[in-house]
């Protein structure tokens, strides 16, 4: 299978999907991140280039990790609109992929970049299949699946999980993905919650605090979803599920069926 992410920044793919791209990855199945922006903004105190190129080796180290293929687009971070170019450049690049399942963020979210990241997918969503539409590429014969990321934001439309996978066999692989993005959960988002301090300075204690954190947002999935997990795994083995993630359907895509979603997602 081919599965593409199409998400707003380095790191994004990784923080809401890491365990399912190392699952996909480890059973040989082609993954690509491509990220919107360059993540240039992203920073109490880097700025510029500098922060660009060391975003991108982070970027690098967490794909090799994760065994997936990445891109950085040139975007400026903070500045992503749903404009006929983009809109026009996502066609094109979901074309030339030609993937089973596109994930994404919803559409409702606190990041501009991840709201419009969002919108601009779905209004490609429909013109894949329109020959007249970038005829540069060849159109694609259907509309693949379209998975929003998780999100707990209630207004104006909650999340609602169609798809709930167990990652307690990746979430360590999931943690370093996450720690080889150091610049963001080390510094950036520490210093922009005020929690600057509390990060440890040795390697490995500063890994097992970003642990915490990471198999704590996991098991809220898990908690939140049991049901749907009792659904999919069978009732026994939902109920001890410890760490998962979770994925909506979008309309605008391919609809979910209980056949293809068996065939994308071979783990139940």
């Amino acid at each position: 299978m081919k599965l593409l992410f199409l998400t707003a920044h380095p790191d994004d793919a990784e923080y809401y999907a890491g365990g399912l791209i190392r699952k996909y990855a480890a059973a040989d199945h082609e993954v690509k991140v491509i990220c919107l922006t360059t993540g240039g903004a992203g920073h109490h105190e880097l700025r510029g280039q500098h922060l660009i190129e060391r975003r991108k080796r982070e970027a690098w180290a967490s794909s090799h990790i994760g065994e997936f293929k990445y891109q950085i687009l040139n975007h400026h971070d903070a500045q992503v609109y749903p404009t006929m170019a983009l809109r026009d450049e996502l066609i094109g690049i979901i074309r030339n992929h030609a993937p089973h399942a596109v994930f994404t963020h919803r559409p409702y979210d606190y990041h501009p970049d991840h709201r419009n990241t969002a919108l601009a997918v779905q209004d490609a969503a429909y013109l894949l299949t329109v020959p007249s539409i970038v005829p540069r590429e060849p159109i694609l014969d259907h509309v693949p699946l379209i998975l929003h990321l998780e999100d707990q934001f209630l207004k104006p439309i909650p999340f609602e999980a169609d798809v709930a996978i167990s990652i307690d066999d990746t979430i360590d692989a999931k943690i370093d993905m996450l720690d080889a993005h150091v610049s963001q959960f080390y510094e950036w988002l520490p210093f922009n919650q005020g929690v600057l301090g509390a990060v440890p300075k040795d390697k490995e204690e500063r890994r097992a605090w970003l642990a915490t954190f990471v198999q704590d947002r996991a098991a809220k999935t898990a908690y939140r979803f049991r049901i749907l997990l009792g659904v999919l795994y069978g009732k026994k083995t939902g109920s001890e599920i410890k760490y998962a993630e979770a994925f909506e359907a979008c309309e605008y895509g391919m609809q979910m069926t209980a056949t293809n979603r068996k065939e994308l997602f071979p783990f139940f």
